[in-house]
């Protein structure tokens, strides 16, 4: 599978929140926290959220025409983002597919 061999990073951002990214092999980040968390579990709950059936998943193209995809939770908040833009669609679904999603 993609990304088997990603790497996961958790570390505290210049106002002292958690934060993770996640690298591929090739150096390039390919996954990002959307947010900053107060308690370093909380963020690593995050990091390993995994495919959650509520979860709804948007592709969508910005305004430099490339497309992103965005995770929002259940209870509306954003749980997950790309961290940056694809010339198609079915880049951002793979990257998506490394943070949980499935067609």
């Amino acid at each position: 599978m993609s990304g088997d061999s990603d790497k996961f990073d958790v570390y505290q951002d210049k106002s002292g929140a958690w934060r993770w990214r996640r690298t591929a092999t090739n150096g390039n980040i390919v996954g990002a926290s959307c947010q900053g968390y107060a308690n370093r579990s909380d963020c690593e709950a995050n990091m390993t959220r995994g495919s959650v059936a509520t979860d709804t998943w948007e592709f969508y193209e910005d305004k430099a025409g490339e497309w992103r995809w965005r995770r929002t939770a259940q209870n509306g908040h954003i749980v997950g983002a790309s961290s940056e833009g694809y010339k198609a669609r079915r880049d951002a679904e793979a990257n998506a597919a490394r943070q949980g999603f499935s067609a």
